[in-house]
């Protein structure tokens, strides 16, 4: 721990290590993680200063948390099979069976998944770069225009004035 001035005692306990982590667990910031354990935001991130493994399990929490949230968004995107428990009627007698159920790979996951792992290619905007030589003439791309307007009939150029 780090020497500290004078003023009052920190309230930091050990027993916080496990509480932060848990906490991180469910995906609470430092500002959740402050209002939970009744200090301010600031006082959290000395404590993360001063107390090392108080800051190694908020870190432990939210790896593990982003852990597993990946690993379901991953199996959701693949599909995945799972045993379900059923309660059926035979006869009119209950019976209870356990069976495998398919659940299908979901679109949405996958789509998700590839916007956020290879944003270059699943993006949803392009970034399109067009590039113009320096040397095009553009007196002589006037004068095309121009000589391709004079063959149009008095019809088409008030239908091209039109638009």
């Amino acid at each position: 721990m780090a020497e500290r001035g004078q003023g009052q005692p920190t309230k930091y306990k050990p027993e916080y290590n496990e509480l932060a982590c848990n906490y991180c667990l469910l995906g609470a910031t430092d500002k959740d993680l402050a209002n939970y354990l009744d200090v301010t935001e600031t006082t959290i991130n000395n404590w993360k200063i001063d107390y090392p493994l108080f800051f190694e399990s908020i870190k432990d929490g939210r790896e593990r948390a982003d852990m597993n949230v990946t690993k379901s968004l991953y199996k959701k995107a693949m599909g995945y099979k799972q045993k379900v428990t059923k309660v059926m009627q035979y006869q009119g007698v209950p019976v209870v069976v356990e069976i495998e159920e398919e659940v299908p790979p979901d679109t949405t996951a996958q789509i998700f998944w590839q916007k956020n792992r290879q944003p270059k290619y699943w993006r949803d905007k392009q970034d399109v770069a067009i590039t113009v030589e320096e040397d095009i003439d553009t007196d002589a791309i006037n004068a095309r225009i121009k000589e391709l307007l004079s063959t149009l009939t008095p019809e088409e150029k008030a239908a091209l004035s039109a638009d």
